[in-house]
C-alpha cells in the first residue's frame, strides 16, 4: 500500500498525517475548523484515500495558518505515497455536480507544483471556513504534491455547494491519477521522466 506519515511543527501549528492512496476513503480529521474537516472528508471518500490527521493552529488568530499548512502537509504526503510515480495513470479529471453547483477539476502529477483557480464563490464564510482559503489550501497543496491542478468552476451560488463541488472534484481526479495503469509499467512521460 502507497503511504507516507508526516508530522510539522512550526510556532503556529503542530500537525501529525497520515495518508493511504490505496484506501477506502476512509477518515479521521481533527483540525479544529469543522467545515475543513467536513471537506477533507469529501476529498478522500472520492478519491478513495485514507487519511488520518491531526492539527493544532492558531486558531486564535484565524484559521489561516492551519488550513494552508495542512494542504503543505497533505501535498508533501501525497508526494511521498506516490514514490517515483512508475506504472501511474498521472492525468485525470472530473465534472462534479453539487445541486446548482457544478465544479471541474484537472489532475497532472507532473511533479510541476502549480494551481489554476478560477472559481467565483460568493465572499464570507462556510461554517467557520472563510471562502479565500480554499485557494490557499489548494495552492500549498499543488505546490508541495508537484502536481499541475486546474479547478474550474461552471456554475453555482451557494457556498457550501461551490466548495464541496470543488473538494469532490479534485478528489475524484486525483484517486483517478494515482491509480496504477494496467497497461504502463514505467513513467508515462514523452521524457521517461518526471
Amino acid at each position: 500500500m502507497r503511504s507516507a506519515n508526516l508530522m510539522r511543527k512550526t510556532l503556529e501549528t503542530d500537525i501529525m498525517l497520515t495518508l493511504g492512496i490505496d484506501g477506502q476513503g476512509k477518515t479521521n480529521i481533527e483540525t479544529g475548523i469543522g467545515f475543513f474537516d467536513h471537506m477533507l472528508n469529501s476529498l478522500c471518500r472520492f478519491a478513495y484515500f485514507d487519511l488520518d490527521i491531526k492539527a493544532a493552529g492558531d486558531l486564535q488568530v484565524d484559521p489561516h495558518h492551519t488550513i494552508e499548512d495542512c494542504g503543505i502537509v497533505l501535498g508533501q504526503a501525497l508526494r511521498e505515497a506516490l514514490g517515483d510515480k512508475a506504472g501511474i495513470e498521472r492525468v485525470a479529471d472530473c465534472l462534479f455536480p453539487m445541486d446548482e453547483a457544478l465544479a471541474q477539476a484537472a489532475v497532472d502529477i507532473s511533479n510541476r507544483g502549480y494551481l489554476a483557480w478560477k472559481v467565483d464563490c460568493p465572499d464570507g464564510m462556510a461554517g467557520d471556513f472563510p471562502v479565500e482559503m480554499a485557494e490557499e489550501f489548494f495552492r500549498a497543496f499543488a505546490v508541495n504534491a508537484g502536481i499541475t491542478l486546474h479547478i474550474t468552476l461552471l456554475d453555482g451560488k451557494n457556498r457550501h455547494h461551490i466548495l464541496e463541488a470543488v473538494f469532490k472534484s479534485v478528489g475524484r481526479a486525483l484517486g483517478l491519477a494515482v491509480q496504477i495503469s494496467n497497461r504502463n509499467q514505467g513513467i508515462l512521460s514523452t521524457k521517461g521522466t518526471l
